[in-house]
């Protein structure tokens, strides 16, 4: 099957799931959409067991799509930015300080934390793994991802103090987090004999700075060409180029894609509007990236639940998957816990943060792309099987009891 062929039928079957949870089951667009994913999976695995031929078929459009390559490199460009562009900088510069922190020292914090408590469950169940391994699930699983984060926040009527900082981290920690686990993955594979304290960090500032620096002079070039024009299509089409641009080129010098894009889209939403936008190039902008944001999501949230047919889940991952749920819960609140106590004095806190800024913080398909690039010796399976069963309890359990959970803790 062609890739033109495979798209065409993940959209039908986007459009089907969307129109399904629009008029019946009417939950939350994304949620609802993976919820009927995994229905359909779960049925083609059972059919599966009589037609072994219709099983194979799906594993196969699965497997030809390569879901890392796709989120990591294709989707995840275009839905940071379509986020960053309608992020407003005023309220993030006066949360800069908890944001920043929670988007750097709590994503290693966090790192460390799960990693410390997988090391422990899998020596309690007589299955030991090296702690760098460790590591790097803690690094792939810590960060919350933007994309789950900002589709469910736009939905659960947050206070505004309070999505700012969880919508303001999600964007930031996941490049972060990336990098993390980037360098420890480059680690695992040549052997820390090979890396000094020294060089771990530079590589690390040398993504990071260098994602933040490239970002920021590309939106500024782009604003400053939009500034000299007013033509809605140049313009849609110059923040497309923007996008795919700055992601291409932040791979070939080695720095974050990820934060180069969030850090264009916030220069470009928060300048352009009253430097460089008619209103009617504003409005045409707006709602281009508005509806690539939900038909990228649909087809993400989408493939998340048919990544049920290639996860080997068996009886002892899904056992290790669940006891990780606590854990997990766990070491986020105790990352987020620092950052929430220095600042709650001077800045306006919602209560019982910690705990909010916890159930808010959503894992999705980042970290089970970023399982899926682990090598076979690095217990691939293992934490692919894990990490999935993470995402799902995140997004439906999580996602969906978000606004009752915040409703319940703000009315106290």
């Amino acid at each position: 099957m062609d890739l033109f062929t495979i798209i065409a039928l993940l959209s039908t079957m986007a459009a089907i799931f969307a129109y399904l949870n629009t008029r019946y089951l009417k939950l939350p667009f994304t949620i609802g959409l993976m919820v009927l994913a995994l229905v359909f999976t779960i049925i083609v695995i059972a059919l599966g067991a009589i037609f072994p031929v219709v099983l194979a078929d799906a594993k196969l459009i699965v497997n030809t799509l390569d879901f890392k390559a796709l989120l990591l490199d294709v989707m995840l460009s275009f839905l940071l930015f379509a986020g960053a562009l309608h992020t407003k900088l005023d309220a993030l510069s006066k949360n800069r300080g908890p944001i920043l922190m929670l988007a750097t020292l709590g994503v290693l914090l966090s790192t460390v934390l799960i990693a410390s408590f997988l090391y422990a469950l899998m020596a309690w169940v007589a299955y030991p793994i090296d702690f760098i391994y460790c590591l790097l699930f803690g690094a792939l699983i810590s960060p919350t991802d933007p994309i789950a984060v900002l589709s469910i926040m736009k939905e659960v009527g947050a206070p505004k103090n309070l999505n700012v900082k969880i919508v303001g981290e999600s964007l930031f920690n996941d490049g972060v987090g990336v990098v993390v686990f980037l360098v420890l993955l480059s680690i695992a594979a040549q052997g820390m004999e090979n890396f000094s304290l020294g060089e771990v960090g530079i590589l690390f500032l040398e993504e990071v700075g260098g994602g933040l620096a490239l970002g920021l002079l590309g939106g500024y070039v782009a604003f400053r060409l939009m500034r000299k024009i007013d033509h809605y299509e140049t313009e849609v089409i110059l923040t497309l180029a923007l996008v795919m641009g700055l992601y291409t080129l932040a791979s070939h010098l080695h720095f974050s894609g990820p934060l180069a894009v969030v850090v264009a889209g916030l220069f470009i939403g928060n300048k352009s509007p009253e430097a460089a936008w008619s209103i009617s190039a504003q409005n045409y902008i707006d709602k281009f990236w508005e509806m690539l944001d939900v038909f990228l999501n649909a087809i993400l949230f989408v493939l998340i639940g048919l990544e049920l047919l290639i996860v080997e889940l068996n009886a002892f991952h899904l056992t290790l998957g669940l006891a990780m749920i606590p854990l997990m819960l766990l070491a986020r609140y105790i990352s987020v816990l620092g950052p929430v106590e220095i600042y709650k004095r001077r800045l306006e806190f919602a209560p019982k943060t910690a705990f909010l800024l916890t159930w808010g913080g959503i894992r999705g398909g980042i970290s089970i792309a970023l399982a899926l690039s682990l090598t076979a010796d690095m217990h691939r399976d293992l934490f692919l099987a894990m990490a999935y069963v993470l995402v799902v309890f995140s997004i439906l359990v999580q996602g969906l009891s978000l606004s009752k959970v915040m409703k319940k803790v703000l009315n106290k």
